[in-house]
Protein backbone atom coordinates (compact mmCIF):
# COMPACT_ATOMS: atom_id res chain seq x y z
CA UNK A 1 0.00 0.00 0.00
CA UNK A 2 1.30 3.23 -1.36
CA UNK A 3 0.39 6.87 0.69
CA UNK A 4 0.41 9.82 -0.80
CA UNK A 5 -0.81 13.27 -0.91
CA UNK A 6 -2.69 14.95 -3.53
CA UNK A 7 -0.52 18.00 -2.99
CA UNK A 8 0.85 18.61 -6.70
CA UNK A 9 1.68 16.29 -8.92
CA UNK A 10 4.83 15.17 -7.72
CA UNK A 11 4.12 12.75 -4.94
CA UNK A 12 1.09 11.35 -6.66
CA UNK A 13 3.21 10.70 -10.10
CA UNK A 14 5.75 9.01 -7.86
CA UNK A 15 3.49 7.01 -6.39
CA UNK A 16 1.35 5.95 -9.36
CA UNK A 17 5.17 4.66 -11.12
CA UNK A 18 6.41 3.24 -7.97
CA UNK A 19 3.32 1.41 -8.00
CA UNK A 20 3.66 -0.01 -11.52
CA UNK A 21 7.16 -1.27 -11.18
CA UNK A 22 5.77 -2.85 -8.05
CA UNK A 23 2.93 -5.06 -10.40
CA UNK A 24 5.47 -5.81 -12.44
CA UNK A 25 7.63 -7.47 -10.11
CA UNK A 26 4.65 -9.95 -8.76
CA UNK A 27 2.81 -8.17 -5.85
CA UNK A 28 -0.21 -6.12 -6.18
CA UNK A 29 -0.09 -2.72 -5.32
CA UNK A 30 -2.59 0.06 -4.45
CA UNK A 31 -2.19 3.93 -3.66
CA UNK A 32 -4.59 5.78 -1.45
CA UNK A 33 -4.84 9.76 -1.46
CA UNK A 34 -4.22 11.07 2.47
CA UNK A 35 -6.77 13.49 1.42
CA UNK A 36 -9.50 10.40 0.88
CA UNK A 37 -8.18 9.15 4.51
CA UNK A 38 -9.18 12.54 6.91
CA UNK A 39 -12.52 12.27 7.62
CA UNK A 40 -15.69 15.12 6.81
CA UNK A 41 -13.49 16.65 3.96
CA UNK A 42 -10.32 17.81 5.63
CA UNK A 43 -7.95 16.92 3.06
CA UNK A 44 -9.43 18.46 0.66
CA UNK A 45 -9.96 21.46 3.04
CA UNK A 46 -6.22 21.63 3.81
CA UNK A 47 -5.07 20.71 0.23
CA UNK A 48 -6.86 24.04 -0.85
CA UNK A 49 -4.91 26.01 2.29
CA UNK A 50 -1.75 24.76 0.93
CA UNK A 51 -2.41 25.35 -3.24
CA UNK A 52 -3.49 29.06 -1.82
CA UNK A 53 -0.47 29.79 0.25
CA UNK A 54 1.66 28.57 -2.58
CA UNK A 55 -0.15 30.71 -5.45
CA UNK A 56 -1.30 34.12 -3.36
CA UNK A 57 0.82 33.89 -0.35
CA UNK A 58 4.68 32.00 -0.57
CA UNK A 59 5.91 33.98 1.82
CA UNK A 60 3.52 32.60 4.91
CA UNK A 61 4.47 29.17 3.45
CA UNK A 62 7.69 29.91 3.74
CA UNK A 63 7.70 31.42 7.40
CA UNK A 64 5.86 27.51 8.18
CA UNK A 65 8.56 26.02 6.52
CA UNK A 66 11.17 27.75 8.53
CA UNK A 67 9.46 26.56 11.53
CA UNK A 68 8.92 23.33 11.18
CA UNK A 69 12.48 23.58 9.93
CA UNK A 70 13.99 25.06 13.06
CA UNK A 71 11.62 24.11 15.94
CA UNK A 72 12.48 21.13 17.53
CA UNK A 73 9.01 20.20 18.90
CA UNK A 74 7.15 21.01 15.11
CA UNK A 75 7.27 16.94 14.58
CA UNK A 76 6.11 15.69 17.81
CA UNK A 77 3.17 18.16 17.82
CA UNK A 78 2.30 16.72 14.45
CA UNK A 79 1.78 13.14 15.39
CA UNK A 80 0.24 14.19 17.93
CA UNK A 81 -2.50 16.22 15.86
CA UNK A 82 -2.30 13.32 13.64
CA UNK A 83 -3.30 10.61 15.81
CA UNK A 84 -6.83 10.43 15.31
CA UNK A 85 -6.47 9.61 12.02
CA UNK A 86 -5.00 6.15 12.49
CA UNK A 87 -7.90 4.21 12.59
CA UNK A 88 -8.58 5.58 9.14
CA UNK A 89 -5.50 4.48 8.00
CA UNK A 90 -5.76 0.70 9.44
CA UNK A 91 -9.09 0.63 7.90
CA UNK A 92 -7.91 1.30 4.18
CA UNK A 93 -4.89 -1.13 4.67
CA UNK A 94 -6.44 -4.96 3.15
CA UNK A 95 -5.48 -7.81 5.27
CA UNK A 96 -2.71 -9.20 3.19
CA UNK A 97 -0.85 -5.86 3.31
CA UNK A 98 3.07 -6.90 3.34
CA UNK A 99 4.37 -3.39 3.49
CA UNK A 100 3.55 -0.07 3.57
CA UNK A 101 5.22 2.89 1.66
CA UNK A 102 5.03 6.85 2.36
CA UNK A 103 5.77 9.22 -0.17
CA UNK A 104 4.28 12.32 1.88
CA UNK A 105 5.95 13.52 5.08
CA UNK A 106 2.82 14.08 7.20
CA UNK A 107 1.81 10.52 5.96
CA UNK A 108 5.54 8.94 7.41
CA UNK A 109 4.12 10.93 10.76
CA UNK A 110 1.00 9.08 10.92
CA UNK A 111 2.77 5.37 9.71
CA UNK A 112 5.88 5.59 11.95
CA UNK A 113 4.08 6.48 15.30
CA UNK A 114 1.94 3.27 14.15
CA UNK A 115 4.81 0.77 13.42
CA UNK A 116 7.01 2.06 16.39
CA UNK A 117 3.45 0.85 19.08
CA UNK A 118 3.04 -2.23 17.11
CA UNK A 119 -0.29 -0.75 15.28
CA UNK A 120 1.23 -1.99 12.37
CA UNK A 121 3.14 -5.39 11.91
CA UNK A 122 4.28 -4.64 8.78
CA UNK A 123 7.44 -2.71 7.96
CA UNK A 124 7.20 1.01 6.32
CA UNK A 125 8.58 3.01 3.93
CA UNK A 126 9.22 6.30 3.60
CA UNK A 127 10.00 7.16 -0.21
CA UNK A 128 11.85 10.88 0.13
CA UNK A 129 10.53 12.20 -3.24
CA UNK A 130 12.14 15.58 -2.86
CA UNK A 131 16.22 16.21 -2.44
CA UNK A 132 16.12 18.25 0.30
CA UNK A 133 14.70 16.30 4.00
CA UNK A 134 12.64 18.95 6.07
CA UNK A 135 11.95 17.07 10.03
CA UNK A 136 8.86 16.38 9.29
CA UNK A 137 9.88 13.67 6.60
CA UNK A 138 11.48 11.97 9.89
CA UNK A 139 9.45 9.94 11.40
CA UNK A 140 10.44 7.46 14.37
CA UNK A 141 9.47 3.72 13.32
CA UNK A 142 9.91 3.78 10.00
CA UNK A 143 11.50 0.43 8.76
CA UNK A 144 13.49 2.63 6.17
CA UNK A 145 14.15 5.28 3.80
CA UNK A 146 14.73 5.33 0.35
CA UNK A 147 17.17 8.80 -0.42
CA UNK A 148 17.86 10.00 -4.01
CA UNK A 149 21.68 11.03 -3.28
CA UNK A 150 24.46 10.67 -0.84
CA UNK A 151 23.89 14.17 -0.25
CA UNK A 152 19.77 13.36 0.74
CA UNK A 153 20.63 10.59 3.21
CA UNK A 154 23.27 12.87 4.51
CA UNK A 155 20.43 15.27 5.30
CA UNK A 156 18.35 12.63 6.98
CA UNK A 157 20.78 10.61 8.76
CA UNK A 158 21.67 14.69 10.56
CA UNK A 159 17.66 14.40 11.51
CA UNK A 160 17.80 11.27 12.99
CA UNK A 161 16.71 9.20 10.42
CA UNK A 162 17.52 5.26 10.97
CA UNK A 163 18.37 2.89 7.82
CA UNK A 164 18.61 5.53 4.87
CA UNK A 165 19.26 3.96 1.33
CA UNK A 166 20.59 5.42 -1.87
CA UNK A 167 18.02 4.15 -3.68
CA UNK A 168 18.40 6.93 -6.86
CA UNK A 169 15.10 7.84 -8.65
CA UNK A 170 12.11 6.66 -10.58
CA UNK A 171 10.61 8.28 -13.67
CA UNK A 172 8.11 6.63 -16.39
CA UNK A 173 10.35 4.98 -18.97
CA UNK A 174 8.94 7.37 -21.70
CA UNK A 175 11.72 9.85 -20.22
CA UNK A 176 14.36 8.68 -21.82
CA UNK A 177 17.62 10.84 -23.90
CA UNK A 178 17.05 11.36 -27.76
CA UNK A 179 19.21 12.09 -30.26
CA UNK A 180 19.19 15.11 -32.91
CA UNK A 181 16.09 13.52 -34.88
CA UNK A 182 14.09 13.01 -31.74
CA UNK A 183 14.63 16.88 -30.85
CA UNK A 184 13.74 17.82 -34.69
CA UNK A 185 10.46 15.72 -34.69
CA UNK A 186 9.43 16.90 -31.21
CA UNK A 187 9.79 20.58 -32.22
CA UNK A 188 8.06 20.23 -35.87
CA UNK A 189 5.40 18.11 -33.49
CA UNK A 190 4.97 20.96 -31.47
CA UNK A 191 5.42 24.24 -33.53
CA UNK A 192 8.43 25.03 -32.01
CA UNK A 193 11.53 26.59 -34.12
CA UNK A 194 13.95 24.19 -35.81
CA UNK A 195 17.07 26.06 -34.81
CA UNK A 196 16.80 28.30 -31.71
CA UNK A 197 17.95 27.50 -28.35
CA UNK A 198 15.19 26.68 -26.55
CA UNK A 199 15.06 26.67 -22.90
CA UNK A 200 11.97 25.23 -21.48
CA UNK A 201 10.31 26.72 -17.76
CA UNK A 202 8.32 24.70 -15.80
CA UNK A 203 6.34 25.37 -12.37
CA UNK A 204 5.23 22.67 -11.34
CA UNK A 205 1.06 21.26 -12.12
CA UNK A 206 -0.34 24.29 -10.74
CA UNK A 207 1.94 26.75 -12.03
CA UNK A 208 3.31 28.71 -8.68
CA UNK A 209 5.62 30.74 -8.84
CA UNK A 210 7.03 34.15 -10.33
CA UNK A 211 7.08 32.21 -13.92
CA UNK A 212 6.26 35.25 -15.91
CA UNK A 213 8.81 37.56 -14.74
CA UNK A 214 10.95 34.64 -15.04
CA UNK A 215 9.72 34.30 -18.84
CA UNK A 216 10.97 37.60 -19.27
CA UNK A 217 14.16 37.36 -18.06
CA UNK A 218 15.04 34.18 -20.57
CA UNK A 219 13.84 36.05 -23.16
CA UNK A 220 15.64 39.60 -22.24
CA UNK A 221 19.15 37.29 -22.06
CA UNK A 222 19.25 37.13 -25.69
CA UNK A 223 20.18 33.51 -25.11
CA UNK A 224 17.28 31.47 -25.48
CA UNK A 225 13.45 31.41 -26.15
CA UNK A 226 11.49 31.10 -23.13
CA UNK A 227 9.31 27.77 -23.91
CA UNK A 228 6.76 28.22 -20.62
CA UNK A 229 4.11 24.85 -19.40
CA UNK A 230 1.52 26.30 -17.11
CA UNK A 231 0.01 23.26 -15.74
CA UNK A 232 -3.49 23.84 -14.89
CA UNK A 233 -3.15 27.34 -14.32
CA UNK A 234 -5.63 28.86 -16.69
CA UNK A 235 -4.62 32.67 -15.40
CA UNK A 236 -1.28 32.47 -16.11
CA UNK A 237 -1.51 30.65 -19.44
CA UNK A 238 -3.78 33.41 -20.33
CA UNK A 239 -1.47 36.42 -19.13
CA UNK A 240 1.16 34.81 -21.08
CA UNK A 241 -0.47 34.55 -24.34
CA UNK A 242 -1.71 38.08 -24.18
CA UNK A 243 2.46 39.13 -23.43
CA UNK A 244 3.61 37.61 -26.22
CA UNK A 245 6.30 36.30 -24.28
CA UNK A 246 7.90 33.38 -25.75
CA UNK A 247 5.96 30.00 -26.66
CA UNK A 248 3.37 29.30 -23.68
CA UNK A 249 1.61 25.64 -23.07
CA UNK A 250 -1.16 25.19 -20.64
CA UNK A 251 -1.43 21.42 -19.53
CA UNK A 252 0.84 18.99 -21.55
CA UNK A 253 0.04 15.47 -22.34
CA UNK A 254 3.62 14.45 -23.96
CA UNK A 255 5.64 16.09 -21.52
CA UNK A 256 8.64 13.30 -23.02
CA UNK A 257 8.36 15.44 -26.23
CA UNK A 258 8.71 18.15 -24.98
CA UNK A 259 11.84 17.88 -22.85
CA UNK A 260 13.12 16.05 -25.58
CA UNK A 261 12.89 19.30 -27.96
CA UNK A 262 14.49 21.81 -25.18
CA UNK A 263 18.15 22.51 -24.35
CA UNK A 264 17.77 23.66 -21.21
CA UNK A 265 15.07 22.96 -18.22
CA UNK A 266 14.21 26.40 -15.96
CA UNK A 267 12.27 25.46 -12.78
CA UNK A 268 11.80 26.72 -9.40
CA UNK A 269 10.66 23.83 -6.86
CA UNK A 270 13.03 20.54 -7.78
CA UNK A 271 9.89 19.01 -8.00
CA UNK A 272 8.83 15.33 -10.46
CA UNK A 273 9.42 17.30 -13.64
CA UNK A 274 13.36 18.17 -13.02
CA UNK A 275 13.78 14.56 -12.21
CA UNK A 276 11.80 13.48 -15.50
CA UNK A 277 14.53 16.33 -17.71
CA UNK A 278 17.44 14.64 -15.57
CA UNK A 279 15.79 10.95 -17.22
CA UNK A 280 15.66 12.50 -20.62
CA UNK A 281 19.17 14.17 -19.82
CA UNK A 282 18.27 17.72 -20.01
CA UNK A 283 20.29 19.89 -17.57
CA UNK A 284 18.42 21.46 -15.08
CA UNK A 285 18.63 25.48 -13.58
CA UNK A 286 16.88 26.60 -10.30
CA UNK A 287 15.89 29.51 -10.85
CA UNK A 288 13.69 32.24 -8.55
CA UNK A 289 12.45 29.13 -6.54
CA UNK A 290 9.13 28.97 -4.03
CA UNK A 291 9.83 29.38 -0.58
CA UNK A 292 9.93 26.58 1.73
CA UNK A 293 10.67 23.19 -0.39
CA UNK A 294 11.61 24.76 -3.65
CA UNK A 295 15.22 26.94 -2.24
CA UNK A 296 15.94 23.60 0.20
CA UNK A 297 15.61 21.18 -3.23
CA UNK A 298 17.80 24.36 -5.26
CA UNK A 299 20.30 23.95 -2.31
CA UNK A 300 20.59 20.29 -2.15
CA UNK A 301 20.41 19.84 -5.63
CA UNK A 302 23.36 21.69 -6.64
CA UNK A 303 25.43 19.68 -3.78
CA UNK A 304 24.55 17.18 -5.31
CA UNK A 305 25.65 18.36 -8.76
CA UNK A 306 22.76 17.28 -10.58
CA UNK A 307 21.68 21.12 -10.99
CA UNK A 308 22.76 24.64 -11.48
CA UNK A 309 20.88 27.02 -8.30
CA UNK A 310 21.22 30.44 -10.78
CA UNK A 311 20.72 32.67 -7.76
CA UNK A 312 21.19 36.35 -9.50
CA UNK A 313 19.81 37.59 -12.93
CA UNK A 314 23.28 38.13 -14.13
CA UNK A 315 23.85 34.96 -14.15
CA UNK A 316 21.25 33.57 -15.66
CA UNK A 317 22.16 33.84 -18.86
CA UNK A 318 25.56 32.80 -18.91
CA UNK A 319 24.08 29.85 -17.03
CA UNK A 320 21.81 29.32 -19.96
CA UNK A 321 24.31 29.18 -22.48
CA UNK A 322 26.86 26.60 -20.88
CA UNK A 323 24.27 23.97 -19.73
CA UNK A 324 22.55 23.42 -23.33
CA UNK A 325 26.23 23.32 -24.76
CA UNK A 326 26.64 19.65 -24.88
CA UNK A 327 30.70 19.63 -23.53
CA UNK A 328 30.29 22.23 -20.68
CA UNK A 329 26.79 21.01 -19.61
CA UNK A 330 27.80 17.09 -19.89
CA UNK A 331 28.75 16.70 -16.46
CA UNK A 332 25.79 17.80 -14.79
CA UNK A 333 23.99 15.96 -17.34
CA UNK A 334 25.73 12.75 -16.35
CA UNK A 335 24.93 13.49 -13.03
CA UNK A 336 21.46 13.58 -13.42
CA UNK A 337 21.05 10.26 -15.51
CA UNK A 338 23.54 8.38 -12.92
CA UNK A 339 20.07 8.66 -10.27
CA UNK A 340 17.92 6.63 -12.75
CA UNK A 341 21.06 3.79 -12.37
CA UNK A 342 19.15 1.66 -9.42
CA UNK A 343 15.59 0.93 -9.08
CA UNK A 344 13.68 1.93 -5.62
CA UNK A 345 10.88 -0.53 -6.69
CA UNK A 346 13.66 -3.16 -5.91
CA UNK A 347 13.81 -2.03 -2.46
CA UNK A 348 10.62 -2.07 -1.95
CA UNK A 349 9.64 -5.29 -3.48
CA UNK A 350 12.58 -7.00 -1.15
CA UNK A 351 11.08 -5.86 1.28
CA UNK A 352 7.89 -7.02 0.94
CA UNK A 353 8.92 -10.23 -0.44
CA UNK A 354 11.38 -10.91 2.89
CA UNK A 355 14.54 -11.21 0.52
CA UNK A 356 16.01 -8.04 2.02
CA UNK A 357 16.24 -7.04 5.81
CA UNK A 358 16.28 -3.59 6.89
CA UNK A 359 18.55 -2.92 10.52
CA UNK A 360 15.52 -4.59 12.90
CA UNK A 361 14.96 -1.33 14.93
CA UNK A 362 11.87 -2.51 15.13
CA UNK A 363 12.20 -6.44 15.18
CA UNK A 364 11.04 -8.13 18.10
CA UNK A 365 13.33 -10.67 20.03
CA UNK A 366 13.23 -14.75 18.55
CA UNK A 367 11.63 -12.83 15.37
CA UNK A 368 12.80 -13.71 11.63
CA UNK A 369 11.78 -10.37 10.94
CA UNK A 370 8.38 -8.28 10.71
CA UNK A 371 8.55 -8.71 7.37
CA UNK A 372 9.42 -12.38 6.54
CA UNK A 373 5.81 -13.50 6.77
CA UNK A 374 5.57 -17.73 7.69
CA UNK A 375 4.94 -20.01 5.05
CA UNK A 376 5.45 -17.29 2.11
CA UNK A 377 8.76 -16.79 -0.04
CA UNK A 378 9.57 -14.53 -2.88
CA UNK A 379 9.29 -14.82 -6.53
CA UNK A 380 11.50 -18.41 -7.17
CA UNK A 381 15.18 -17.86 -7.91
CA UNK A 382 15.06 -13.64 -7.79
CA UNK A 383 18.76 -12.78 -6.02
CA UNK A 384 17.98 -9.76 -4.11
CA UNK A 385 18.22 -6.42 -5.94
CA UNK A 386 17.56 -2.72 -4.81
CA UNK A 387 19.57 0.30 -3.21
CA UNK A 388 23.35 0.15 -1.81
CA UNK A 389 22.61 -0.04 1.83
CA UNK A 390 25.15 3.49 2.61
CA UNK A 391 25.93 2.11 5.80
CA UNK A 392 28.83 0.05 4.31
CA UNK A 393 31.76 2.15 3.06
CA UNK A 394 32.91 -0.33 1.04
CA UNK A 395 29.59 -0.96 -0.48
CA UNK A 396 29.24 2.69 -1.05
CA UNK A 397 32.62 3.04 -2.74
CA UNK A 398 31.50 0.21 -5.39
CA UNK A 399 28.32 2.44 -6.02
CA UNK A 400 29.45 4.25 -9.79
CA UNK A 401 27.02 7.06 -9.40
CA UNK A 402 27.61 7.98 -5.82
CA UNK A 403 30.07 10.56 -5.06
CA UNK A 404 31.96 10.30 -1.83
CA UNK A 405 29.92 10.75 1.98
CA UNK A 406 28.71 13.94 2.18
CA UNK A 407 29.06 14.70 6.26
CA UNK A 408 26.34 17.34 7.27
CA UNK A 409 25.52 17.92 11.18
CA UNK A 410 21.65 19.03 11.99
CA UNK A 411 22.54 22.37 12.74
CA UNK A 412 23.75 22.57 9.07
CA UNK A 413 20.50 21.35 7.77
CA UNK A 414 18.18 23.27 10.16
CA UNK A 415 20.46 26.56 9.29
CA UNK A 416 20.06 25.86 5.39
CA UNK A 417 16.23 25.47 5.89
CA UNK A 418 16.05 28.63 7.79
CA UNK A 419 18.32 30.61 5.21
CA UNK A 420 15.48 28.45 2.45
CA UNK A 421 13.09 31.36 3.16
CA UNK A 422 12.62 35.14 2.57
CA UNK A 423 14.92 36.99 5.41
CA UNK A 424 11.88 39.64 5.18
CA UNK A 425 9.55 37.35 6.24
CA UNK A 426 9.03 37.89 9.98
CA UNK A 427 8.45 41.67 9.31
CA UNK A 428 5.48 40.45 7.12
CA UNK A 429 4.36 38.97 9.66
CA UNK A 430 2.33 42.12 10.97
CA UNK A 431 0.42 41.38 7.39
CA UNK A 432 -0.62 37.86 8.12
CA UNK A 433 -4.78 38.74 9.45
CA UNK A 434 -5.43 40.09 6.26
CA UNK A 435 -3.77 37.69 4.32
CA UNK A 436 -5.57 34.96 5.45
CA UNK A 437 -8.93 36.86 4.52
CA UNK A 438 -7.02 36.74 0.98
CA UNK A 439 -5.52 33.37 1.38
CA UNK A 440 -9.18 31.38 1.83
CA UNK A 441 -10.53 32.63 -1.12
CA UNK A 442 -8.61 30.13 -2.62
CA UNK A 443 -9.76 27.38 -0.15
CA UNK A 444 -12.05 24.92 -1.66
CA UNK A 445 -10.18 24.35 -5.26
CA UNK A 446 -11.44 21.38 -7.43
CA UNK A 447 -9.32 18.63 -7.49
CA UNK A 448 -7.24 17.48 -9.80
CA UNK A 449 -8.05 14.27 -11.39
CA UNK A 450 -5.61 11.73 -12.43
CA UNK A 451 -5.02 10.84 -8.63
CA UNK A 452 -5.01 6.92 -8.12
CA UNK A 453 -7.77 5.37 -6.12
CA UNK A 454 -7.34 2.57 -3.45
CA UNK A 455 -8.91 -0.54 -4.63
CA UNK A 456 -9.40 -2.09 -1.39
CA UNK A 457 -11.33 -0.56 1.13
CA UNK A 458 -12.27 -2.91 3.70
CA UNK A 459 -14.15 -2.89 6.73
CA UNK A 460 -13.01 -2.09 10.18
CA UNK A 461 -10.50 -4.76 11.10
CA UNK A 462 -10.54 -6.73 14.51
Amino acid sequence: MIIYASAGAGHDGASRELAHRLRERGLLADCVDLADIFPWGLGRLLRGTYHGMLSRLPWIYGLLFSIGGNFSRAAPITRTLLRPVWPRVLRALPPNTRAVVSTYPVVSQIVGPLRREGRLAVPVITYLTDFAVNPIWVSPGIDVHCAAHVTTRAEARALGAGEVRVAGRMVSAAFRPGDEQDRRRAREKLGLPLDARLALLVAGSWGVGAVARTAAEIAATGVAVPVVVCGRNAALYRRLRRRGTGYVFGWVDDMPALLRAADVLVENAGGLTALEAMACGLPVATYRPIPGHGRANAATMARAGVATWVRRRVDLGPTLLRLADRTSGERQRNAGLALFGTDPAGVVADIAWGLTASTGAHRLAGEAGPHQLAGEAGPAGRAPVGAVPVDDPVLLEGAPFLEPPVRIDAVEVRTGLAAATPRRTLTRWVGLRAGMARLWTGVGQPRRDGGTRPVNRPDRRG
